[in-house]
């Protein structure tokens, strides 16, 4: 995917952002050439706002998906993922790990699982970020309690694990 979209966009630094853009928001493409979060229809001047482009980038941008069937089918069938509890956590009292991983991050998320299985703790959401859109990306974990603090050790011995916060 994100080699289509360099090779679509290179030149286009404005049109790179909007797509970006609709890729990190779940925005998607419809038939009418308008775009979406769900069944909510987006503003040009919203997305342009968002993506810090002028609105004559938005356009463009939805003439060169519309006119490449592999990146209209992308964009035409994604879907926002819905919400992240990570900033309303402790109102929930759930816990947050946030780990910041470097590109060499093969297995994180199953060596990830794995440890916080054995504290028998349950996981109730898991996100990651994507390494083509993150200088440091994140994989966040939402528990159903707080993990112990000492974990912290464990989850930096797995390889491409940066950094660890548990809150």
């Amino acid at each position: 995917m994100w080699e289509k979209l360099r090779e679509k966009f290179e030149k286009y630094p404005a049109r790179m952002k909007v797509a970006k853009k609709m890729i990190e928001l779940g925005l998607s493409l419809n038939d009418d050439g308008k775009i979406y979060c769900g069944n909510l229809k987006i503003s040009d001047k919203s997305l342009a706002t968002a993506a810090n482009v002028d609105r004559r980038a938005i356009k463009s941008t939805i003439e060169v998906i519309q006119n490449d069937p592999e990146l209209f089918n992308l964009f035409n069938n994604i879907m926002p993922a819905g919400t992240l509890l990570k900033n309303i956590a402790k109102s929930l009292n759930l816990g947050v790990i946030e780990i910041e991983v470097t590109s060499e991050n093969e297995n994180i998320l199953s060596a990830v699982t794995k440890i916080i299985s054995e504290k028998k703790v349950n996981i109730r959401q898991a996100y990651a970020e994507d390494i083509e859109m993150e200088e440091y990306p994140h994989l966040t974990i939402i528990t159903n309690e707080m993990v112990p603090g000492d974990t912290i050790n464990e989850f930096l011995k797995i390889k491409g694990v940066n950094r660890v916060s548990i809150y």
